[in-house]
């Protein structure tokens, strides 16, 4: 019977994606959301015009084609039509996402009666940090490293400060075995950020965001810009829960 069901998900995920043109992302109609959002643990889903278009977009696409070898993750897409037989608007509706919103990324993740809205920049490191720190779903983000990550969340869930202290050691450690200046640059801020939370407790990763957040969103050049995205993409892995 599972296998069925799996069968079944795969067959009509076939059939709706030649709906779309966006490599890795599905098209859902409102006969086939309760067939296959149930399927997979996480599923993010942009609720959008029939044909999209733009910066916006562009975005997505981005999320959408380097997720697509993600487990247990599918990222979708929504037509929303507001002419015509105004397909797909009952979907719309049934979410609470109005027109002049568009676009709408909704999260829906398995074991959660409501999806989480997202809010934030709609820029694609923004959308998959989002993605990581309502899900657990491990996303790669920019200047992230997989085994920092690891040690990262692995540092934020020891209470005893001496096994935090040999989480640091290893941290350092791994570093010294990187051959990529850009990977030792990203790893240095992994280590930072362990000392900081060492001397000031684990409160230093929500003041360190917002601190960043607001220097990131002031006026500065793009590269520095860029630059803080990759530091607060870092400091995601030590604020993220694991499913």
């Amino acid at each position: 019977m599972w296998l069925r069901s799996i069968f079944l998900c795969v067959a009509l995920v076939s059939s709706t994606a030649f709906a779309t043109s966006t490599k890795g992302s599905v098209s859902l109609l409102t006969s086939t959301f309760d067939k296959i959002v149930p399927k997979f643990k996480v599923t993010l889903v942009k609720f959008d015009v029939t044909y999209p278009y733009g910066e916006k977009h562009d975005e997505f696409v981005k999320v959408a084609e380097e997720s697509q070898n993600t487990p247990d993750f599918l990222v979708a897409e929504v037509g929303v039509q507001d002419y015509g037989n105004k397909e797909n608007a009952d979907l719309a509706e049934r979410f609470g996402v109005k027109k002049d919103d568009y676009p709408v990324l909704k999260l829906f993740v398995s074991g959660q009666e409501e999806p989480v809205t997202f809010s934030g920049d709609f820029k694609a490191d923004e959308i998959k940090a989002f993605v990581k720190k309502n899900s657990g779903i491990k996303l790669q983000l920019k200047h992230c490293l997989p085994k920092f990550d690891e040690l990262a969340t692995k540092f934020m869930k020891e209470e005893d400060k001496t096994k935090q202290e040999g989480v640091l050691a290893e941290a350092k450690k791994l570093q010294e075995s990187l051959d990529k200046e850009a990977d030792k640059k990203s790893a240095d801020v992994y280590i930072k950020m362990m000392q900081k939370v060492l001397e000031r407790g684990k409160g230093f990763i929500d003041s360190e965001t917002e601190r960043v957040k607001n220097i990131r969103n002031g006026k500065i050049t793009p590269a520095k810009k860029e630059e803080l995205q990759g530091r607060l993409n870092i400091i995601g892995s030590f604020v993220r829960d694991e499913l």
